[in-house]
Order: structure tokens, then sequence, then C-alpha cells
């Protein structure tokens, strides 16, 4: 039997230890540096609550991956858009996490009544929490492009207005991020000013904007604006004849679309529509013919 001696020694190793490892761990995450996060916009809201885990696990393991890795994710991010939320030993360890939650969840729900471990349902979780990332990025990406061809005329409308009234390129873009409308132009603006207080020339900062987004429409600004500073051209009226540019191809592309809508409604009235109609209008007759007999 037990005493009560050996009972008590027992417990206190007991909180000893949980007491260690809550210590431990709290250590542990202590070490974990924020570096830079503070300028950084918010995590993707499928990282926002396991962000902790993100970045100890960012922290710890994949920090130490090569840099010929790193690089490479981080080149993506800053093409889709995102290198102001993740940085690329967030993205890998973001992968890491939710494939290990989301594997372990979908694992414990499918256990069967005995108890025991369905490893299909933890490996359909698993392979659904490392693709969910990239999945996301992608479709960051789209919503992302369809913003900026949006907002594209406005800021340029801004930039217009602001070199008409005297100031110089990179104060009429200060005055578009300060007033322009919220969304990936107005970070993207915010970008070309960091680039050329940090020393780029006006091309250099504009060239850097093409080759992130990769837009036609981003392409045609920044070559004319580029082609105008070369030939020494007036910055007004080349901003002026963008915009109107742009304004009127966001006009044709809503024309374009206003012109598919019939087309794609084909398919919804086929398969719902005709048939429900087909159904309420002959079900009374096929109901009197039921009637009434053949």
């Amino acid at each position: 039997m037990i005493t009560d001696i050996e009972f008590f020694l027992v417990g206190l190793l007991i909180i000893v230890a949980v007491a260690s490892s809550l210590m431990l761990v709290t250590q542990l995450f202590g070490m974990v540096s924020d570096r830079g996060i503070d300028n950084l916009d918010p995590p993707p809201a499928i990282f926002r609550v396991v962000m902790p885990l993100v970045r100890f696990v960012s922290f710890y393991i994949t920090s130490n991956f090569s840099d010929k890795t790193l690089n490479k994710v981080e080149v993506m991010l800053q093409k889709n858009g995102c290198s102001f939320m993740l940085t690329a030993e967030e993205y890998w360890a973001g992968r890491f996490v939710l494939a290990l939650v989301l594997g372990s969840l979908i694992g414990v729900g499918g256990l069967n009544v005995s108890g025991e471990v369905n490893w299909l349902f933890v490996i359909f979780g698993v392979l659904v929490g490392w693709v969910m990332p990239a999945v996301w990025i992608r479709d960051f990406k789209s919503r992302r492009n369809v913003d900026l061809i949006k907002n594209l005329p406005v800021y340029l409308e801004y930039l217009t207005m602001c070199v008409d009234a005297g100031l110089n390129f990179a104060g009429a873009i200060k005055q578009a991020v300060d007033k322009g409308p919220h969304g990936a132009m107005r970070n993207e603006f915010r970008v070309i000013l960091r680039d050329i207080n940090s020393g780029y020339t006006r091309a250099e900062a504009l060239q850097r904007f093409e080759d992130r987004i990769g837009l036609v429409d981003i392409s045609v600004f920044v070559r004319a604006v580029i082609q105008a500073d070369k030939l020494g051209s007036s910055l007004k009226d080349t901003l002026s004849a963008q915009a109107s540019q742009r304004l009127n191809e966001r006009f044709q592309r809503a024309e374009k679309l206003a012109m598919e809508a019939p087309v794609k409604l084909i398919i919804p009235l086929v398969v719902f529509i005709f048939p429900l109609t087909f159904l309420i209008l002959f079900f009374p007759i096929a109901m009197k013919f039921m009637d009434g007999g053949f």
C-alpha cells in the first residue's frame, strides 16, 4: 500500500513536473522574436488562429531552411502581394502547422466506435492543411488583381491632379496614398514611394512595381511614364492620357461582362428553370389524365 508520505512525494513530483513543463514552454515562446511583425499587415485569416504556433515553428524550425528555398518562397509572396502579411519562414511554418492541426482534428472526428484511428481521415486532413495556404494565395492573387485593375484609374486621376497642382511624382504618389481608397493599389503605391525614398530612381521603382504585379494595364502605365521621363514629355499629359485610357478599358470590360451574362445564364435556365417550368405546366394536365383515365 502507498503510504501518505509516498503519496505526498508523488503528488509533489507531478506538480514540479507540470510547473517545469509550463515554465519551459513559456520560456520557449518568450524567446520567439517578433522579427518585423510590427511593420507587417495582419496575417491571413487561415493563419490567424494558429499564429502563435506558426511563429514558434517559424523561429525554431523553418528559419533553418536553405536560403534558396526561402528566397524562392519570398519571391512568390511578393508576386502575389502577400509579402506584407507573411514571411517565407511563416509560410512554411503555416503549412506544417495547418497540416498537423487539421490532420489531428479530422482524425479525432473520424474515430471508429471502438476508438481506433481511421488513417484515411488523418491523411485527408494533413493534405487539406498542407494545400490550404497555396489555395488561399492563389485566390488572394485573383481578388487582388481585380482590385488593382478597378482602382488604377482612380489613382491615375489623383496623380494627374497632384502633378497639375505643381507636385513632383513622389509628392503626387504620397498624396494619392494619403487620400486614395484603401486596397491593394494603395499598398503598391506605398511600396513605390518607399523605394523612391530608399534611393531608387523613378524608373527603377516603377520597374519593380511592374515586375511585382505582372498585369498588362500596369505594364502599359509604367512604360508610358518611363518613356515620358526619358523623352522629357509632360508628365501631366501622360498621366491624363493613361487615366482616360484605363477608364475606357474599364467601361469596355463592364460592357463585355454584361454581354456575356445572357450566355452564362443558359446553363442554369436549361438545368434548373426550364424543368421546373415544364413540371408546373404539365403536372395539372397529367393529374387530369390520371383521374379521367388514359
